[in-house]
């Protein structure tokens, strides 16, 4: 008997803004970026693809604006186009979507570098609440100048040190999320007590460490989540081995299945090594679909798309993505050969180029036309057939869970997605009929399983769980006990307010 196949996990992947991964698009007569900042066109899209079983929105986001091309500091480039700038929080938009629908996620970034944690789980928390847990939150360190030199800063911090911060921030929100409320906490109506909440089963968590001092207690009484559920979003070293402890979701993007591969690979084999479910752990990359009845309708719309686009701000795109000025160079400069071209630039072209038509000279004007739609993501153009095989082929080549679908237009790219790709899909039992748990939370939906509405018991953030009827969680006893063996001489280890030790966990 032939093995079921693993259905895909599929993400409309979408930003708030005039135009996300498609500079100059809105100029399309289909396309609805301008309407970015009206709450029913979120609302209507949400509705569209709940209704075609879509698992959720991601919402990416920025916090500065893409000005390193013809820089620096310079938005021209960038403004015209309306890519990724002017751009909103997405968060404001969540509780309205989710009271429009019953299932679908919504995943939003947010930054560890320039927001609070005590803030941030109280903003997660509430739309957490308000979303009947459908919320996840995808975390990011940032990586624009821009974006640093708008909080206060000269420049960004330095990479892997934003990792360590970010190792302590999810501590700080861990124990802000499943240790400062007991789990029974909230007492029910009508109780003897007459009494909303026990005082006892709400604690100060007394955070002290190298990056945050945080006394708490949280704001907010626990949600159906919790914690939100976890995406990221990073391939460098630092990046995956963050993935690897913290994430539950890992979005990764490359040109071709093969280089995702070794990513894959990596989270999961750091996971297991972390004592976690490496298989629990699910991972979808970035894909920008093209589809029509036939392959020759795909490629002429895509040519249509294309023809819309706005090459300067796909070179502005490049320039915040690589912290390189193209316009330094000249207009024919080949960058697979060109000397003067850093290597990350050649590298990054030369991979465009193996999957590209021969005799392109890649210059300014081909690396613009390949970034204008799609950006720096894979581009699958044919019919329902030719899109379905070559999904089959990334998923079986690179061992993903699944896509996050970005959008030429908005929401057109969608509706050709539903009306088109999706049924072949679910014809070849690649694509669930309805979600796993209708009405569910984003976690029980994204894995699959009923009642999943908590960190695994393998995830670091369960260590924090304040459960029924305990004094205080497990993780503060044994820190005061640790605490207390070291004042008497009969340990070396640090206590809960000593120096930070792995992770910027202070236990």
């Amino acid at each position: 008997m032939a093995k079921p196949k693993k259905q895909f996990i599929i993400n409309a992947f979408a930003m708030q803004a005039p135009g996300h991964l498609n500079p100059g698009l809105f100029k399309y007569p289909a396309d609805e970026g301008r309407k970015y900042n009206d709450i029913n066109h979120w609302i209507s899209i949400a509705k569209e693809l709940e209704e075609a079983k879509f698992h959720a929105i991601f919402f990416a986001d920025v916090l500065g604006g893409y000005d390193v091309y013809k820089g620096p500091a310079n938005l021209t480039p960038t403004i015209p186009a309306g890519i990724q700038f002017p751009i909103n929080d997405p968060l404001y938009t969540i509780p309205a979507m989710a009271a429009a629908t019953e299932s679908i996620g919504f995943g939003v970034t947010a930054s560890t570098t320039y927001e609070s944690p005590y803030a941030l789980a109280r903003r997660f928390s509430t739309v957490d609440h308000l979303s009947n847990g459908r919320v996840a939150w995808n975390i990011v360190t940032s990586y624009l100048d821009s974006a640093a030199r708008n909080f206060s800063l000269n420049t960004q911090i330095e990479h892997d040190e934003r990792y360590r911060m970010a190792h302590e921030y999810m501590q700080v929100a861990y124990k802000l999320w499943e240790g400062s409320w007991r789990d029974d906490a909230v007492l029910r109506p009508g109780n003897k007590r007459g009494a909303y909440a026990d005082p006892e089963g709400v604690r100060q968590i007394n955070h002290e460490g190298k990056y945050f001092k945080v006394p708490g207690p949280h704001l907010c009484e626990p949600s159906r989540q919790r914690t939100p559920f976890l995406f990221q979003a990073g391939t460098s070293s630092a990046g995956r081995a963050f993935a690897a402890t913290h994430a539950e979701a890992i979005f990764l993007n490359a040109h071709t299945a093969e280089l995702v591969r070794p990513s894959v690979d990596s989270i999961r084999k750091q996971a297991a090594e972390a004592g976690r479910d490496p298989d629990s752990i699910k991972i979808v990359t970035g894909l920008l679909v093209v589809v029509a009845e036939t392959d020759e309708a795909a490629q002429k719309k895509y040519d249509e798309l294309a023809s819309y686009g706005d090459r300067e701000g796909a070179l502005a795109l490049f320039g915040g993505w690589s912290g390189y000025d193209l316009s330094t160079y000249s207009d024919d400069e080949d960058f697979r050969f060109s000397d003067k071209a850093p290597p990350a630039v050649r590298s990054m072209v030369n991979h465009w180029a193996s999957i590209s038509p021969d005799g392109l000279t890649w210059n300014k004007k081909t690396i613009a036309d390949w970034l204008v739609l799609g950006g720096n993501g894979a581009k699958l153009i044919g019919s329902p057939t030719t899109v379905a095989d070559l999904l089959e082929e990334w998923a079986e080549v690179s061992g993903v869970d699944g896509f996050n679908l970005s959008y030429a237009s908005i929401p057109e790219t969608f509706r050709d997605i539903i009306r088109l790709l999706l049924p072949e899909l679910r014809r070849r039992g690649l694509f669930w009929d309805d979600y796993a748990v209708p009405g569910g939370t984003l976690r029980e939906n994204y894995l699959g399983i009923k009642g999943m509405n908590r960190l695994s018991d393998t995830h670091p953030g369960a260590q924090y769980f304040w459960k029924a009827g305990e004094i205080e969680p497990a993780y503060a006893r044994e820190s005061s006990k640790r605490k207390r063996d070291g004042e008497n001489g009969e340990s070396g280890e640090n206590g809960e307010n000593g120096e930070n030790g792995e992770n910027g966990e202070q236990v």
